[in-house]
C-alpha cells in the first residue's frame, strides 16, 4: 500500500511543487509553469492551451506576498474552470486540473481563509466533472491529512473543514475500490474529524466512514477497529442529528469491518435506547437489527445483540416498536433457513398453540423460539442484575425486556425460574409503578408458560420466608395467568399460605393491598373451585378488613366478599356470613378471656358482628359470653371501651342485628347486670369516667331499642335505678345527661309499676340536678320530673306521705323563679304534672313563696291551671 511521508528535509510546498521546478527554464524564476505550458504545447491540444494561457498570470500570482492577490487570483482560476458556461469539457478539464492542481493544493493551506475556502471548492467542483478523479488522489490526500488528520487540528475554519470533508466523500463515491491504497490517510483523518467540534464535520465524517466500508470491506477490515473508539466517545454528542449518524456509521464500520468491536460497543447502543430522541432509539434499532440479519460473526454475538432489538418492542413509539417487530420476524425466519436440518422435525409439522398461551398475542415464529431458547440462560443474569440498578431507566427497561425474552422463551422458561423469579422479588417492590406493571406482566407470563406444581413450591416457599408485599404481588399475578383446571388442585396449599399471621393478621396496608390482589385473583379464576376454600378467603378478607388503615383497603374487601358470594353459588353476601359467621366466631373463642385492646381478635370480633347484620341475632348464644367476659371490671379499661362502643353500635339497630331473631330480650337481663350495672361503679380517674360515660351510653341504646318490656325490667328496675341516682353525680356532664334520659324512659316504661317507696327515695337526687350547672341537664331533669310523676298511683295516700310531697313541691317552686326563662316555663310544665297529686298543698305552697317570685305571672298561671283541675269525687 502507497504510504505518504512528508520527510522532514521538505515542506508540503516543496512536495507539491519539485516537478515544476524541474521544467522551469529559469531556476528561482517567478514563472513556476513555463515548463508546463511548454509541454502543454508539445502534445498540441489547442484548447487546453487557451485556456492555460488565460489563467497562467493568476496561477503566477499563487505566489504573491499580498493576499488581495492570492484571493483575487484563485477566484479568478476557479470563475474560468468551473463557473463558465457552457462548462468546459470534462476531458479538457481533466487535462488542465492535471497540470494545476499542486499550485491549488498549495493554497489549501494559505493563511487566508478565503483562498483555502475557494481552492477546495475548485478541486471539490472539479472532482464532480473530471472523467477520471482518481488521479487527484495521489497529491490531495496527503493535503487533507495534514489539514484535518494531525493530532491538533490544522485547519481553524469550520466551514473549510466541512468542505474537506465534503470532498472527501465524493472522492469515495467517485473512485470507489481506487481508495484503497490511501485507506491508512482516510484513517487517519477520520479519527481525528468524528471528534470534531464542528458537529456538521463530525456528520460528514460518520457518513465517509460508511462509505469507505462499503466500498472497500476486502481493506477496510483491517483498520476499522481503528474508528471505534472516536465513534464510541462520539454516540453521546449534545445533537441528535449526530448521534444518529454516528450509530449508522458504527452499523456499517462494523458490517463491512473487523467484527470483533462488537463487545466494546454494545454498551455504547445500549445507553443510546434511553435517549430522549426516537430517531436515535430507531437507528440503534435499526443497526442491531441488521446485525443480526447480515453480519458474518452473528451467531457469537446473539446474546449481546438480541436484548438491544428486543428492548425497541417496548419502545414508547410505536413505529419503532413495529420497526423492531419486523426485524425480529425477519432475524427469526432467516435463523430458522440457516438450520432447517436442525430444526426439520418442527418445521414439518405444524405446531399446535399451547392451551394456555397468553390471548391476544400472536405467536413468534419458530426461528425466534429457538433463539431465544438457546441464548436465554446467557442474557437473564445480566437483566436479574439491572433491574435494581440505580438509575431508573435502567430498571424500566431491564423489567421489559424480561417481559419480552419470556413471551418468546414460552415453557423453557422453567429450567430458569429461580433465577428469574430472584429478579422479580427484587424488583416488585421498585418504587417506579412502570417497573411494578412489567414485574406483574412477567409473573403472569409465568402461570401461562409454567405448571403450578413448579411455581408453587419456590413462590409459596418465599412467601413464608419473607411474608412481603413483593412476593404476593407475583403470586397473585402468575395465578391470573394459570388455567382453572392446573390451578384446582393447589387452592388449598395456597391459601393455607395465604393464612399466615405474619401475612393476614398484620396491618400493613402494602401487604393487605398484595393479599387482597391474590384473593381476586383467586376467585377470578377458579370461580366455583372456590367453595372448598370459602371459609379461608372469608377469614382473610374479614381479617384484612378489621385491620384496615386505608378506605381502599376496606372498599376493596366489601367488594371481594360480594365477588366471592357470587363465585360460590350465593345470591348475596349476607348468605355468605351466614355460612361462616359461627365458625369464624368459634375459631376467636379459643382464647377471648386474654384479649387486650390491641388483639387482632378483638378488631376481627368487632368487625365480623358489625358487617354480618341479622347474622349477629342468630349467634347470641356464643357472642354474649364473650362481651360478657371482657367487659368484666377488672379487664383493661380500655379493652371495655371497645366492647361497650361495639355493644352500643348494636343496640341502635338492634331490629337488624343483635334483635334479628327476637332473641336478644333473652338476653337483655344478662347485658344490664353483667355488662353495664358493674361498669358503672365510680372510680377516680379520666379513663374510668369515660367507661361509666360508655356503659350509661350503651343502656341507653339498650332503653331505646325497646327490647327491655315492662315485665324484664321490673326484675333489675332496683339496680338500674339505684345505680343511675349515682351516676346523676358524675362528674361528666354527657354521664350525668343520659342518666337524666335513661330515667325518664323507665318512668314511661314502668309508669305506675315502680314501688312507691323507692320513689319518694329519688325526689332529693332529682331536685338536685335542677341545680345543676348545665342548663341541658336542668331541662333534661324537668322531663325526667314530669315522667316521675306519672308514676305516683291513683291511691297514694296524701297524709302519709304529706312531707315528701311538699318537699317536692317547695324545691320546684323555688326553680320556677329561675332567671332562664326556659327553665322557668319547663318547671311549670312540670308543677301542672304534680299538680294532680295534692292540688290544694299545692295551692298553699304557691301562696307562702308567691311575694319572693320576681314576678307572679307563672304561679298565677299555676293556680289558675289547678283551679281548672276536675274536684276529686
Amino acid at each position: 500500500m502507497l504510504r505518504y511521508r512528508i520527510a522532514s528535509e521538505k515542506t508540503l510546498e516543496e512536495y507539491l511543487m519539485i516537478d515544476l521546478y524541474k521544467k522551469e527554464t529559469k531556476l528561482g524564476g517567478k514563472n513556476i509553469i513555463s515548463g508546463v505550458g511548454s509541454n502543454m504545447a508539445a502534445n498540441g491540444d489547442n484548447e487546453v492551451d487557451e485556456i492555460f494561457r488565460a489563467i497562467t498570470r493568476h496561477i503566477n500570482c499563487f505566489n504573491e506576498q499580498n493576499k488581495n492577490t492570492r484571493k483575487k487570483a484563485i477566484e479568478s482560476v476557479r470563475q474560468e474552470l468551473v463557473g463558465r458556461k457552457p462548462d468546459l469539457d470534462p476531458s479538457v478539464l481533466q487535462g488542465i486540473l492535471g497540470q494545476i492542481q499542486k499550485p491549488v493544493l498549495k493554497l489549501v493551506s494559505d493563511p487566508v481563509e478565503k483562498c483555502r475556502e475557494t481552492s477546495v471548492d475548485l478541486i471539490a467542483n472539479c472532482v464532480e466533472k473530471i472523467p477520471a478523479p482518481t488521479g487527484l488522489l495521489e497529491y490531495t490526500l496527503p493535503v487533507i491529512v495534514q489539514r484535518l488528520g494531525q493530532s491538533e487540528i490544522t485547519e481553524p475554519s469550520e466551514e473549510v473543514r466541512l468542505q474537506l470533508c465534503h470532498l472527501l466523500i465524493r472522492l469515495v463515491d467517485l473512485c470507489g475500490k481506487a481508495i484503497a491504497p490511501y485507506l491508512d490517510d482516510y484513517i487517519a483523518i477520520l479519527q481525528r474529524t468524528i471528534v470534531d467540534p464542528y458537529p456538521e464535520v463530525r456528520k460528514q465524517s460518520c457518513r465517509c466512514a460508511s462509505r469507505i466500508a462499503k466500498s472497500i470491506p476486502e481493506h477496510f477490515h483491517q483498520r476499522s477497529e481503528s474508528l471505534i473508539k472516536p465513534l464510541a466517545t462520539s454516540i453521546s454528542h449534545q445533537h441528535s442529528k449526530v448521534r444518529i449518524e454516528v450509530i449508522l456509521a458504527i452499523g456499517d464500520v462494523i458490517q463491512y469491518g473487523n467484527s470483533k468491536s462488537v463487545p466494546d460497543i454494545v454498551s455504547h447502543l445500549a445507553q443510546r435506547l434511553f435517549d430522549q430522541a426516537p430517531a436515535v432509539r430507531k437507528a440503534v434499532i435499526q443497526v442491531v437489527g441488521n446485525w443480526l440479519l447480515e453480519l458474518l460473526d452473528r451467531y457469537s454475538f446473539f446474546h449481546k445483540l438480541i436484548p438491544l432489538l428486543l428492548s425497541g418492542l417496548t419502545d414508547q413509539v410505536r413505529e419503532i416498536q413495529e420497526l423492531a417487530e419486523v426485524l425480529w420476524y425477519d432475524v427469526g425466519l432467516k435463523y430458522e433457513k440457516e438450520n432447517e436440518t436442525d430444526l426439520k422435525d418442527k418445521l414439518d409439522f405444524a405446531e399446535v398453540i399451547p392451551v394456555n398461551y397468553p390471548p391476544g398475542l400472536e405467536r413468534a415464529n419458530l426461528g425466534c423460539r429457538m433463539l431465544m431458547y438457546h441464548n436465554f440462560s446467557k442474557i437473564v443474569p445480566g437483566i436479574v442484575n439491572d433491574i435494581t440498578d440505580w438509575v431508573v431507566g435502567t430498571r424500566i427497561k431491564s423489567a421489559q425486556l424480561l417481559y419480552s425474552l419470556l413471551l418468546y422463551e414460552e415453557d423453557n422458561v422453567t429450567q430458569h425460574l429461580g433465577k428469574v423469579l430472584t429478579g422479580l422479588y427484587k424488583a416488585a417492590g421498585d418504587e417506579e409503578k412502570e417497573v411494578v406493571l412489567y414485574v406483574q406482566k412477567c409473573s403472569k407470563l409465568i402461570g401461562h408458560f409454567v405448571k403450578p406444581e413448579v411455581w408453587g413450591k419456590m413462590i409459596l416457599k418465599q412467601i413464608n420466608l419473607t411474608h412481603s408485599p413483593g412476593s404476593l404481588l407475583i403470586l397473585s399475578s402468575i395465578i391470573r395467568g394459570s388455567l382453572r383446571t392446573e390451578l384446582q388442585p393447589y387452592l388449598q396449599q395456597i391459601c393455607t399460605t395465604l393464612t399466615d399471621p405474619l401475612i393476614y393478621r398484620v396491618a400493613d396496608p402494602s401487604l393487605q393491598l398484595q393479599l387482597l390482589s391474590c384473593v381476586q385473583s383467586i376467585i377470578d379464576i377458579c370461580q366455583s373451585d372456590c367453595t372448598k376454600i370459602s371459609f379461608i378467603l372469608f377469614d382473610i378478607l374479614i381479617s384484612v378488613c378489621a385491620l384496615h388503615r386505608m378506605d381502599t383497603v376496606r372498599s376493596q374487601c366489601d367488594c371481594l366478599l360480594k365477588c366471592q358470594a357470587l363465585a360460590v353459588g350465593h345470591e348475596n353476601v349476607q348468605n355468605l356470613y351466614q355460612e361462616h359467621t359461627r365458625t369464624l366466631i368459634a375459631s376467636l373463642q379459643e382464647d377471648y378471656t386474654q384479649w387486650t385492646q390491641h388483639s387482632v381478635e378483638r378488631l376481627i370480633f368487632d368487625t365480623l358482628l358489625m358487617s354480618c347484620g341479622p347474622v349477629v341475632g342468630e349467634i347470641l348464644d356464643d357472642v354474649i359470653p364473650m362481651l360478657v367476659a371482657n367487659l368484666n371490671p377488672d379487664k383493661d379499661p380500655e379493652l371495655r371501651l371497645k366492647f361497650f362502643s361495639l355493644l352500643s353500635r348494636l343496640m341502635l339497630n338492634a331490629s337488624q342485628t343483635v334483635d334479628s331473631q327476637n332473641r336478644f330480650g333473652d338476653f337483655a337481663l344478662t347485658v344490664v347486670k353483667d355488662m353495664i350495672i358493674p361498669n358503672c361503679t365510680w372510680k377516680a380517674g379520666r379513663v374510668a369516667s369515660a367507661i361509666r360515660t360508655t356503659a350509661v351510653s350503651c343502656l341507653w341504646a339498650l332503653i331505646q331499642s325497646e327490647v327491655l318490656n315492662r315485665e324484664k325490667l321490673l326484675e333489675i328496675t332496683k339496680e338500674v335505678v339505684t345505680q343511675l341516682r349515682a351516676t346523676l353525680e358524675d362528674d361528666n356532664v354527657s354521664t350525668r345527661l343520659l342518666s337524666c334520659r335513661i330515667l325518664t324512659k323507665i318512668f314511661h316504661i314502668m309508669d305506675r309499676s315502680l314501688d312507691q317507696d323507692q320513689l319518694h327515695n329519688m325526689y332529693p337526687d332529682l331536685l338536685k340536678r335542677l341545680d345543676d350547672s348545665s342548663d341541658d341537664i336542668r331541662l333534661a331533669m324537668c322531663q325526667t320530673f314530669k315522667a316521675y310523676f306519672g308514676c305516683f298511683v291513683k291511691e297514694y295516700d296524701i297524709g302519709l306521705y304529706r312531707a315528701h310531697l311538699e318537699a317536692m313541691y317547695k324545691g320546684l317552686l323555688v326553680h320556677m323563679d329561675d332567671p332562664d326563662i326556659n327553665i322557668q316555663q319547663a318547671v311549670l310544665d312540670v308543677l301542672k304534672a304534680g299538680a294532680q297529686i295534692a292540688p290544694d298543698m299545692l295551692l298553699k305552697e304557691i301562696d307562702i313563696i308567691r311575694h319572693k317570685h320576681r314576678t307572679t305571672k307563672h304561679c298565677d298561671q299555676l293556680v289558675e291551671y289547678i283551679h281548672s283541675l276536675p274536684k276529686p269525687k
